[in-house]
């Protein structure tokens, strides 16, 4: 009876309160890449009529309008039809430069954290991952951008100047066909600018915005008040920041093949004749655009990861 119990193997009890439970980690979730794009097409449903009177402050001739009479004056003038004019354009804008954007910053940012053991990278990492999508953005949203101003801004011009775009596909062909292909990357130099500061300022102030909530003051991270307590912070920094490149880039995309469409020059011009001022004008209502399109944007994105669409 003795032998037989030593035969049997028995485990310390020491080693058995060394044994250590295996804890798995957490898998990684991959989210499309279309999710920013979707949730600014999104967004821009609701924010084009603002885009709209923005654009038309920025071009006006003189300054003066308030987004109230811009507003008043498109509706009672062209219809109320008219607060959409250009909706196809800034449709497809809203699909290759957000799109863009969004998807390569995201793409970096979860290629350094899978490199850093799922660490949320530093905020000069996440400027300088933003500094790199908002270019790529910027390059592949400058077709449709100057779509989108030409076909919203079109009914001001004189009717013989007016290009009368159908649609965004329509804008574009014409463009090729009338102006060249090179016509279709006017404006591409303050629109990259743009395109940094404007992710560099949303998306990365969004990011810090959201730990600032939920580090310090506790709030849930996947509550909607946070959600949109970080992205209204997001679309302040933006607008102010990306205001005075908005503007020039704006009137170099408006400009005709003939009239001088140089940056510095139309900035110089601008401040001779207007003053410094004009590189704020339309501020209000491009917060007042900027403002709920970043918010909707980004609650959009986040419910496309809650619920996993796509995947």
């Amino acid at each position: 009876m003795t032998s037989e119990t030593n035969t049997k193997s028995t485990t310390p009890i020491t080693d058995i309160l060394e044994i250590k439970p295996v804890i798995e980690k957490p898998q990684k979730i991959s989210y499309p890449f279309w999710y920013g794009g979707a949730s600014s097409m999104f967004a821009c449903l609701f924010t084009h009529p603002l885009d709209l009177a923005k654009v038309r402050l920025q071009t006006a001739a003189q300054p003066g309008d308030n987004l109230v009479k811009m507003a008043v004056r498109i509706v009672s003038q062209e219809g109320i039809l008219a607060a959409y004019s250009g909706l196809s354009a800034s449709l497809l804008r809203q699909a290759t430069y957000s799109t863009a954007r969004f998807g390569v910053y995201e793409a970096l940012k979860e290629y350094d954290m899978e490199r850093n053991d799922h660490q949320a990278p530093s905020t000069i990492k996440l400027l300088s991952y933003s500094v790199v999508a908002g270019v790529i953005g910027g390059i592949v949203g400058n077709p449709s951008d100057i779509v989108n101003i030409r076909m919203q801004n079109d009914n001001t011009l004189p009717i013989a100047e007016r290009r009368h775009y159908r649609n965004a596909v329509d804008g574009i062909y014409r463009i090729i066909k009338e102006e060249g292909v090179s016509s279709l990357f006017r404006g591409v130099y303050p629109n990259l600018t743009r395109g940094v500061l404007m992710t560099a300022s949303q998306v990365v102030s969004y990011d810090i915005g959201k730990q600032l909530l939920v580090n310090e003051f506790s709030w849930d991270p996947k509550s909607k008040n946070t959600h949109f307590g970080a992205s209204l912070f997001a679309g302040l920094v933006a607008t102010t920041v990306c205001s005075p490149v908005d503007v020039v880039k704006t009137r170099i995309m408006n400009a005709s093949s003939a009239e001088n469409s140089n940056a510095i020059s139309i900035l110089m011009n601008a401040v001779k004749n207007e003053g410094v001022g004009f590189m704020f004008r339309g501020w209000t209502p491009a917060f007042i655009r900027l403002g709920p399109h970043t918010i909707l944007t980004f609650l959009a994105m986040e419910q496309l990861r809650h619920y996993k669409v796509g995947l």
